[in-house]
């Protein structure tokens, strides 16, 4: 089927738009130029029941400034900079501290609380926006491009992409919130994780990694075998301390730049729902929702609570612009950024 609009309304920054992508068995995906982001994912379970799997928000405009990043592609740097700061080619560049000491996904007003301009294509939703040179402290200026792809196995497709007229750095992502139950279903503690990782990046109480890559065995982090979030989550361990449950990196295994692999499978005993993300990009940042409490009205009508969806964020290492030794985030004006992230939904 076509991708349709679905819904507009005004904003003080132009036009909200949502798209739908429909494939052949009736389920969908909406996606708003609020952030590029995805709104719904409406997927049968095991029985052949539709549900929405995406958390979200009933005005579309709460999306704006919101503080779990609900759905969207938040950047020009996903996750955290030390101190927002970062040096470049021997010049140091400041950026807003929006985290406690830190710099958050590019910052208050980053890609997530932009609209971008879209448009579709064939089967796809396409979303560009333009960062001018020194937008919320980052340098050149860059074009992002996020391609939305929905075909009949149920995979949704993400391609990230930018470009630059100057060295910058960037690190795309889709924040997606999941409940494999349903959006509405409560607590995600029961679905079952697997990543395809063997080694995490500790961090300090600000949820900066320390540069080490961590082996997982015999910790809480050791998700090589699927388990349920929950199973370890109150363990008294100092990363599930600092962020009252996981909001951690995990470094893909076998890794190799431009190759798409398997980075990881959520499952939900409940309905039979089973998410399986295949990525390009290093690392996978797991954040379990550990704040939720207090967010915008949900298209349920109430507040989601703490732990209610799970993030599971493919993207470069958090604060590598300042670790040398991690896979680079530097994008050259003779460059071009390319990540994909897959999301595919099967049930059983």
């Amino acid at each position: 089927m076509p991708v349709v609009k679905i819904h507009t309304q005004p904003h003080a920054q132009g036009e909200i738009a949502v798209y739908r992508l429909t494939n052949a068995s009736g389920a969908y995906v909406d996606v708003c130029n609020i952030g590029a982001g995805i709104t719904a994912v409406v997927v049968p379970d095991r029985e052949g029941r539709m549900s929405d799997v995406a958390l979200g928000y009933r005005d579309y405009a709460d999306y704006i400034g919101d503080g779990p990043c609900m759905g969207k592609t938040p950047g020009r740097f996903a996750n955290r900079i030390a101190g927002g700061r970062f040096s470049l080619d021997g010049k140091e560049y400041r950026l807003a501290v929006n985290n406690g000491p830190n710099h958050l996904h590019g910052g208050p007003t980053g890609f997530a609380n932009r609209l971008w301009h879209g448009e579709t294509t064939g089967d796809s939703v396409v979303f560009t926006r333009t960062s001018p040179d020194g937008e919320e402290g980052y340098p050149g200026t860059l074009t992002a491009r996020v391609v939305y792809t929905w075909d009949d196995d149920c995979r949704l497709s993400i391609a990230l992409e930018a470009a630059c007229d100057a060295s910058t750095i960037v690190n795309l992502t889709n924040h997606a919130y999941w409940n494999l139950a349903g959006e509405n279903a409560g607590s995600v503690l029961g679905h079952e994780l697997r990543l395809r990782a063997s080694h995490w990046l500790p961090t300090d109480q600000t949820l900066i990694p320390s540069g080490e890559l961590a082996d997982v065995a015999g910790t809480p982090m050791d998700f090589r075998t699927s388990k349920p979030i929950g199973h370890d989550i109150r363990t008294d361990f100092p990363a599930l301390r600092y962020g009252k449950g996981y909001d951690n990196c995990w470094a893909v295994e076998g890794w190799r730049a431009g190759e798409e692999s398997l980075v990881a499978e959520l499952y939900d005993p409940q309905s039979g729902r089973r998410l399986t993300i295949r990525s390009t990009q290093p690392g996978v940042q797991v954040y379990t929702g550990n704040w939720l409490a207090g967010s915008p009205r949900s298209k349920s009508g109430r507040s989601y609570a703490d732990y209610d969806g799970v993030a599971i964020e493919c993207q470069d290492f958090p604060d590598a612009p300042n670790h040398p030794d991690f896979p680079s985030a530097v994008l050259r004006p003779d460059g071009t950024y390319r990540q994909t992230i897959r999301f595919r939904f099967d049930a059983e």
